[in-house]
């Protein structure tokens, strides 16, 4: 074939070409997470990530889905799932374990779980309420120039509140 012939079918083919912009972080997350959780056998992270909604508050700081697996893969009923559970709340997930269960279902909308395994350990998330916070005392310049700055403040409450604000800005640091 020529040289004048292929360039031709160069300009013929439609050449691809990347869209312009940026694009939403929130539409490759799902592609991205469901590679990491298919291998654990969440299908979507719907559960992980709403686990706390799913089961409440008290349940989901004390306990994390590590695995959830059928017998069947296809019909993805009467499944097992596996929690990490603190060891000192093992025990009372366990009485607890029909009403799990049935939250659980009830998220997914039919009978997706029918066993429910505990393996009792700590919890890989940090919980981040209990991260510790170190104070130092307030420099007495830093103090001046804040007062200084809320002078203008009429209302004290306000002008307070203000102040505890600024305050604990300045003094924590996390470690």
């Amino acid at each position: 074939m020529s040289e004048g012939k292929k360039s031709k079918e160069r300009m013929a083919a439609p050449a691809k070409r990347r869209v312009p912009g940026l694009k939403a972080l929130s539409a490759s997350l799902p592609g991205v997470a469901q590679q990491a959780l298919g291998r654990r056998g969440f299908a979507d992270g719907t559960l992980v990530a709403d686990w706390s909604k799913i089961v409440g508050s008290d349940l989901a700081r004390a306990s994390e889905p590590l695995r959830l697996s059928f017998p069947n893969q296809r019909e993805r009923t009467d499944g097992t799932l596996l929690l990490r559970v603190e060891p000192a709340f093992a025990l009372i997930l366990q009485h607890l374990q029909t009403q799990l269960l049935e939250r659980v279902n009830g998220f997914f909308g039919y009978r997706a779980i029918k066993h429910l395994r505990i393996l009792q350990g700590p919890l890989r998330r940090p919980d981040l309420a209990e991260v510790e916070v170190e104070t130092k005392e307030l420099d007495p310049e830093l103090r001046a120039a804040i007062d200084n700055r809320l002078a203008d403040v009429e209302d004290e409450a306000f002008r307070g509140a203000l102040f505890r604000l600024a305050e604990s800005f300045h003094t924590r640091t996390k470690r």
